[in-house]
């Protein structure tokens, strides 16, 4: 299921990256790699606060469907 599914406050382990090999790129380099955890802190209009790697991330709507759990 997409990031954006989540419920807030359970750690969820990424499953897959889509998109463009650009996105996945910089989706990597904000630390969303397959395997890492992922733990979705608020959604507000379906956009994300996640923690990842030791550190918060703000995270669009689109961007965050492109990432799988």
């Amino acid at each position: 299921m997409p990031l954006t599914m989540a419920k807030c406050g359970e750690p969820n382990t990424i499953k897959r990256v889509g998109g463009k090999e650009e996105t996945k790129k910089f989706l990597e380099n904000l630390g969303f790699v397959t395997g890492c955890e992922v733990t979705v802190v608020s959604t507000v209009s379906g956009n994300l606060i996640v923690n990842v790697k030791d550190s918060r991330v703000a995270l669009g709507k689109d961007m965050a469907n492109k990432i799988l759990v």
